[in-house]
């Protein structure tokens, strides 16, 4: 329960770096390097020619909840039923009988008058 807590409040940031199209390198929790292939600025003011970067940084982030605290300001009677019938449910469940409770133990067999088995019996001739 604590992991499933930590995962859902932590808040992330993936970043990436593409090349064209191709993705070069990927970083959680800080900035990636990149390719070595990043425009650098011209020293010059008057420079007229500008070319577009081949390189693109992308950033994904992940936000993590900000609020943990659950209340519960009214439980319905269905509610109440249902979470008393649960527990009680549920204690009673693994408890085994004290004793091993034999239901036959004065019951007396039928007194046998007749053989059943030769009134039923057929014969092939």
């Amino acid at each position: 329960m604590a992991l499933v807590v930590l995962f859902s409040t932590m808040s992330f940031t993936v970043n990436m770096h593409y090349c064209g199209d191709t993705l070069v390198e990927t970083a959680i929790f800080k900035k990636g390097d990149g390719c070595g292939m990043d425009m650098e600025k011209s020293s010059i003011e008057g420079c007229s020619i500008i070319k577009k970067n081949c390189c693109d940084d992308k950033q994904v982030v992940v936000e993590g909840q900000d609020e943990l605290k659950i209340t519960i300001d009214q439980v319905s009677f269905d509610q109440l039923v249902f979470v008393t019938s649960f527990i009680y449910s549920y204690n009673y469940l693994f408890q085994g009988e004290d004793k091993n409770v034999i239901s036959y133990e004065r019951y007396r067999p039928p007194l046998v008058v007749k053989q059943i088995y030769k009134i039923d019996e057929s014969y092939l001739i």
